[in-house]
């Protein structure tokens, strides 16, 4: 039923007490998610079991949606005056598309087999990635991202929560080995050592690009700004390196299809908060609003150091909201900087 309303994974998952809640409840108390407070907050302890979500649950069907468009990945762009959004940004709303399709799948379900239900994207406290795990979907690589062996890592991930049993499927092996290239090739060193086995990797939120120029609200970090080079909504370095990737599935799925990759940074800066609204209405880039969205842009010019920039920089110093401002202002130092050094 799942694959028949266009996901290209599925699995059953059974419902109970999470392994890997003790590792995310010690992740989340030492401060790795940074300021995002849904993670921490008295919706963390709800993690460690679905049954805190949905009492009566037994089985999570856990499904894969594919959006890997056909465009070049973010490493194979070397053009400074466009800025990168990240892949899962470039078409719709993914919640909005997944929740309509897991939708169809209940009402098949109930048709047959009439039982409580819960439909969960993304917003619900599960821990999605080793529920899919456990579902078959495949394994949580060093960059934490789940890996499908066939597929890739390009998926969004959702979930019906049953009060039905289902037999559950078998998780994969990690296949990650000796490879560290996300390691390595992450421009802020936000994949660290959790200093045991199991998992042997982490991913430090304060430092991962995403976070910063999505997540963060108000000022970035001045240490951190050069690293997000040209990234101004989100961050695929992790996944674009990785050997799992190199022939990812591509989807022709509508919804992923890009209404844009890499804008030209001069007309982002001209945006207006109307035109801002009017350009990414029904986009996941709306998360950032438009004040997050002018600050990211503002330090994309400064990492180009482009003398074109000036003028348009200047007119961001301007701007009456203070965070654009003083993000424009650090940009006009980087480019007065770079350029005494030519």
């Amino acid at each position: 039923m799942a694959l028949s309303a266009g996901f290209e994974l599925a699995g059953i998952a059974a419902a109970g007490a999470m392994p890997e809640a003790d590792h995310y409840l010690g992740w989340a108390a030492s401060g790795m998610a940074g300021k995002m407070g849904y993670l921490t907050d008295h919706r963390a302890e709800k993690r460690r079991d679905p049954r805190h979500i949905m009492e009566s649950v037994r089985s999570v069907l856990v499904v894969g949606q594919l959006y890997n468009a056909p465009i070049p990945y973010s490493t194979a762009f070397d053009d400074v005056t466009l800025g990168w959004i990240s892949r899962y940004a470039w078409g719709d709303d993914y919640h909005d598309v997944m929740r309509a399709r897991l939708e169809a799948v209940n009402r098949q379900l109930q048709s047959i087999a009439p039982c409580e239900t819960k439909i969960c994207i993304d917003t619900a406290p599960l821990l999605e990635r080793p529920l899919a795990r456990a579902a078959g979907l495949g394994w949580m690589g060093k960059n934490t991202c789940l890996i499908n062996q066939e597929k890739g890592s390009w998926f969004f991930l959702g979930e019906l929560l049953l009060s039905l049993d289902f037999a559950p499927d078998t998780p994969p092996p990690d296949r990650c080995g000796t490879c560290r290239r996300c390691i390595d090739a992450c421009p802020t060193e936000a994949i660290v050592p959790t200093g045991h086995h199991q998992p042997e990797w982490q991913l430090d939120a304060r430092l991962c690009i995403a976070y910063l120029n999505i997540e963060l609200k108000g000022e970035v970090p001045e240490a951190q700004r050069t690293a997000i080079g040209h990234h101004v909504f989100g961050c695929d370095i992790c996944q674009d390196v990785c050997p799992w990737n190199r022939r990812a599935a591509i989807t022709a799925d509508a919804p992923w299809q890009p209404r844009w990759h890499a804008p030209p940074l001069a007309e982002l800066a001209a945006l207006t908060p109307d035109s801002f609204r009017a350009l990414f209405r029904g986009s996941p880039v709306e998360r950032t609003r438009y004040q997050g969205f002018l600050r990211n842009v503002a330090i994309a010019m400064g990492n180009a150091a482009i003398p074109a920039y000036i003028e348009p920089l200047t007119a961001l110093a301007r701007n009456p909201d203070p965070i654009i401002a003083s993000h424009a202002q650090w940009a006009l130092g980087q480019l007065q900087l770079k350029n005494e050094c030519l």
